[in-house]
């Protein structure tokens, strides 16, 4: 594991291992695990080290299906991008994806952001790389999220998200796809940030996760954060205080999504076809 570049972004990543949260490696986008070795954090008293553990990526890539008239209709937005979105079957982090937030101003909005969030304080942007979950049991307290998890949360549409299961005797893993019945879109929790320090300025995003429902166990112990239609006006309320919205942040209900196996071609950020979400025979 590279050292980190700063004592802001070794304390968050300390912070964050302790946490058993994504903030660890620096390319983590592929699910599946990724094993740290000991040694000694700047942060950390002397002699002490961190234990060596098994992390498994939830939610590294997922697919959208729809354009933003469709999400026009679906969610009521108020303001769309001028450019249209085209469908993409293998969407990874750091690449830009559809979101929706809300403004006193304009109502809900529809915006592109970069996936991987990077705090308003860090120096570099690479430390996105690293944020592109957070645990919905610690983003309410952990610095690199706690102020937009406060402030800036938005929602995130997709047509579905691919999980990896291990299989018996085998050392590769076989992908699936979870999405509705319907194929419709649903919506995933997340929180947003500004970046200010660069050329330009950058807004990013991290998507929220909690443990998984007894559907998706087998395959994952996390899952992402679905918000119900009916709750999307409390979520994306810049007025509703963390408390307020905490109850959000739990499983779906096990009859909403379904999961089809699909080509391990999925694995390789660089193939985004239709062909990723067939399901195999």
């Amino acid at each position: 594991m590279n050292c980190l570049r700063d004592k802001k972004a070794a304390y968050v990543a300390n912070v964050v291992l302790t946490a058993e949260d994504l903030a660890t490696t620096r390319m983590c986008f592929v699910a599946g695990t990724r094993t740290l070795a000991q040694r000694r954090t700047p942060t950390r008293p002397l002699g002490q080290v961190l234990i060596t553990s098994t992390l498994r990526v939830m939610c590294g890539r997922f697919t959208y299906l729809f354009q933003w008239q469709q999400l026009h209709r679906l969610m009521r937005l108020s303001v769309l991008p001028s450019e249209e979105l085209t469908p993409r079957y293998n969407v990874a982090p750091t690449q830009s994806i559809p979101a929706v937030r809300f403004t006193p101003e304009d109502g809900r909005v529809g915006v592109m952001l970069r996936w991987g969030l990077i705090p308003s304080w860090a120096d570099d942007i690479a430390i996105g790389n690293r944020l592109i979950n957070a645990r919905g049991e610690t983003v309410a307290s952990l610095p690199s999220f706690r102020s937009a998890f406060a402030h800036r949360r938005c929602l995130v549409p997709m047509s579905g998200f691919f999980e990896w299961q291990a299989r018996a005797g085998s050392k590769t893993k076989q992908p699936y796809w979870f999405t509705t019945p319907s194929r419709e879109p649903f919506c995933v929790a997340g929180i947003w940030e500004r970046w200010t320090k660069g050329d330009s300025p950058i807004e990013s995003v991290t998507l929220i996760t909690t443990t998984a429902n007894a559907f998706l166990r087998p395959v994952h112990d996390r899952m992402p954060v679905i918000v119900a239609p009916d709750d999307f006006d409390r979520w994306l309320d810049p007025a509703s205080a963390p408390p307020d919205v905490q109850d959000l942040i739990r499983p779906a209900r096990e009859d909403l999504l379904i999961s089809e196996p699909v080509s391990p071609r999925v694995g390789n950020p660089r193939n985004d076809d239709p062909g990723l979400i067939e399901s195999l025979p």
